[in-house]
C-alpha cells in the first residue's frame, strides 16, 4: 500500500464531516496530531443538523447501517460508540407500500421476514428469500475486506481468489436479474434492489456486487440514534476534542500552501496558517480539485449519481400507516430509473422515501409535534433541470409532492405542515456539490473499486482525500470507511492493532501488514 511519505506528525482535516471525523479519530489513534477545519459551525457535513423553530431536522442520511464500523473509530481512541450514542434498532427497518395497496414490513431478522414474505407473497417466495439472504450474506463476506474496506493503488490488486469468488456468487452479473433467480414477485424484486439509487444506477445496469448494500439494509440491522443522525458525528467529534483534536470551527480553507510536491500549511478564512505535515480533503471533489490546483485525467468526466428533493416538514399531525422509515412505491418503476438516468426529468409516477424520526425521538419536535423527511429521488443538474430552473420549479413541485403523499393516503398533510424547509439541487449546488447531487459520482463500472478515484495524487505527495467522491464510495458505513482508508495511507497501516490514549484506555490503531485485515 502506498503512503505519505516523509514526516506525518501534525495532520490538518478539512472538513468535519463523517469522513474527516472518521480519519481524525484513527489518526489520533496513531499518535498523530490533529487540526480539523470546518466551515459549518457544527460537525457532520452533509449529515448536519438545522432547526425550524423548534423542530430539529437531520439535514442528510436518514438510516445507519453497519455500527460497527463507527466503533471502530471509536476504537481507535480508546472510546466506545454505545457509551457516546443510544442506538434503537428498527423492527421494522422499513415499510414498503405499493400502488396496488399491499404493505410490507421489511425485518432484518430472517425469522420475522420470512414470515412477513410468506404472508405477503406465499411460501414459494418465502423460500425463495432464505435463499436470497444467504447469497447477501456470501456476497457481503466476499467484498468487504478486499473491495470495500482497502486501498488501491493498481488495478491488478483485483487479481485475487476473492475475484474468484465474487465471479463465482455472480456479482459481476446485473442486479435486478440475480435477484430475479430468488424472488419472482416482482414487488419484493423492489425492495431488494432499490438500493441501487443510492449507487447512482438502475437496478437493471447495476452490478449484482452492489446487493452488498441490499445487505446492510435488509441483514445486517438498521439503527436510529436516540437525537437523531446528528448525534453520530456530534459524539465523533467530542471524542475527537477529548483525545487531543483542535478543531477550527466556522473557518473555510482558502488556500494549500505548498514547498514542491508538499502542502506545508494551510490557510483561513480567519487569517490563520496552519503548518502541517499531511492533509486530508473531504470537501466534493471538484472543491478537492481546485485546492490542489490539478485534477486525475480521466478518458471520460466523471458520471454523478441522480440528487433528490427533500422536503422537512413539522406538522401538528401524523398517520397510523407510516413506520419510522416508509417506502411509497409508484406504479412506474423502469421508467423511473430512465427518467433519473437517462432521460433528466422528474419522476412521472415517483418512489418516495417518508422518514418520522419522532417515531422513536418525539423530542425532535415540540410536544405534540411530528417531524416528516421526505425525500424524491430527482436527475442531477447534469442531465436535468439546473440550479436555476429549480429555483422556479420548486414551488410546484412541492405542491405536486404533497398532492401526491395526500393521494396516497397521508390526507390533510398539506393543512397539517407548520415549519418546513424544501432542499433541492439548486441548494446542493450552492454547498458545492458537483452535479447539483448530495450522492457524488456514480457507482458505475467505471468508477467503482480501482476505477473510482483514487485517495491520492500524483504530484501531491502529502495530501489524501476522503469523502463520497471517492473509495469506497457513498453511504455512511462507506464513507467512514473513506477516513480509515485516508489515515491508513498517512500512517502507513493497513489494520486495526491495539494501543494506549492516555485517559482514554485502550483502543485500535496500526498492525504490521500481515495481519488479517490487510489490504496488500
Amino acid at each position: 500500500m502506498k503512503s505519505v511519505p516523509g514526516p506525518t506528525d501534525h495532520v490538518v482535516v478539512v472538513g468535519a464531516g463523517l469522513s474527516g471525523l472518521s480519519a481524525a479519530l484513527h489518526l489520533l489513534g496513531a499518535q498523530r496530531r490533529v487540526t480539523v477545519v470546518e466551515r459549518d459551525a457544527l460537525p457532520g457535513g452533509r449529515a448536519g443538523r438545522f432547526d425550524m423553530d423548534g423542530f430539529r431536522v437531520d439535514s442528510g442520511p436518514t438510516v445507519m447501517t453497519m455500527p460497527e464500523i463507527a466503533d471502530e473509530a471509536f476504537a481507535a481512541v480508546g472510546d466506545r460508540l454505545a457509551d457516546r450514542v443510544e442506538l434503537v434498532e428498527l423492527h421494522p427497518a422499513y415499510r414498503a407500500q405499493f400502488a396496488d395497496g399491499t404493505q410490507l414490513d421489511v425485518h432484518t431478522g430472517a425469522e420475522a421476514m420470512e414470515q412477513e414474505i410468506r404472508r405477503f407473497a406465499g411460501d414459494r417466495e418465502a423460500a425463495g428469500y432464505r435463499r436470497l439472504r444467504g447469497w447477501l450474506t456470501d456476497l457481503y463476506k466476499a467484498q468487504m475486506q478486499r473491495f470495500i474496506d482497502t486501498n488501491f493503488d493498481s488495478p491488478l490488486q483485483l487479481l485475487h481468489p476473492d475475484l474468484v469468488r465474487l465471479a463465482q456468487l455472480r456479482g459481476f452479473g446485473r442486479l435486478d436479474p440475480q435477484i430475479g433467480r430468488f424472488l419472482a414477485d416482482e414487488r419484493l424484486r423492489r425492495v431488494f434492489s432499490f438500493q441501487a439509487l443510492y449507487a447512482g444506477v438502475a437496478p437493471e445496469r447495476a452490478l449484482a456486487a452492489y446487493a452488498v448494500i441490499a445487505y446492510m439494509d435488509t441483514v445486517a440491522g438498521v439503527y436510529f440514534p436516540r437525537g437523531g443522525m446528528h448525534a453520530l458525528p456530534q459524539a465523533m467529534a467530542d471524542s475527537a476534542a477529548e483525545a487531543g483534536a483542535k478543531f477550527h470551527w466556522g473557518t473555510e480553507v482558502t488556500e494549500l500552501e505548498r514547498s514542491g510536491n508538499r502542502i506545508t500549511a494551510v490557510r483561513t478564512s480567519q487569517g490563520e496558517r496552519i503548518a502541517c505535515d499531511a492533509v486530508v480533503l473531504t470537501p466534493d471533489l471538484p472543491t478537492v480539485y481546485r485546492m490542489l490546483g490539478r485534477s486525475p485525467r480521466r478518458a471520460v468526466g466523471l458520471r454523478h449519481s441522480p440528487s433528490a428533493v427533500i422536503l422537512h416538514a413539522g406538522t401538528d399531525r401524523t398517520w397510523s400507516q407510516l413506520a419510522h422509515h416508509t417506502i411509497s412505491f409508484g406504479a412506474a418503476w423502469k421508467s423511473t430509473f430512465r427518467e433519473l438516468t437517462v432521460e433528466g426529468s422528474v419522476m412521472s409516477d415517483p418512489s418516495l422515501l417518508i422518514t418520522r424520526p419522532t417515531t422513536h425521538d418525539p423530542s425532535l419536535a415540540p410536544e405534540g409535534k411530528h417531524l416528516h423527511y421526505i425525500l424524491a429521488p430527482c436527475p442531477n443538474t447534469d442531465i436535468g433541470p439546473g440550479a436555476r430552473e429549480w429555483r422556479d420549479l420548486s414551488p410546484r413541485y412541492r405542491d405536486g409532492l404533497v398532492a401526491e403523499l395526500e393521494r396516497r393516503g397521508l390526507e390533510g398533510l398539506g393543512a397539517s405542515i407548520e415549519q418546513e424547509s424544501l432542499i433541492t439541487p439548486a441548494d446542493w449546488t450552492a454547498q458545492g456539490h458537483a452535479g447539483g447531487t448530495p450522492f457524488s459520482a456514480a457507482h458505475t463500472f467505471a468508477q467503482t473499486g480501482p476505477f473510482r478515484p483514487r485517495n491520492l495524487m500524483r504530484g501531491v505527495e502529502n495530501a489524501v482525500i476522503a469523502g463520497c467522491g471517492t473509495t469506497p464510495g457513498v453511504g455512511v458505513p462507506t464513507v467512514l470507511i473513506s477516513g480509515k482508508l485516508a489515515a491508513a495511507r498517512i500512517t502507513g497501516s493497513t489494520a486495526p492493532a491495539r494501543t494506549t490514549i492516555p485517559g482514554r484506555g485502550t483502543g485500535f490503531v496500526a498492525r504490521s501488514a500481515r495481519t488479517r485485515g490487510s489490504a496488500q
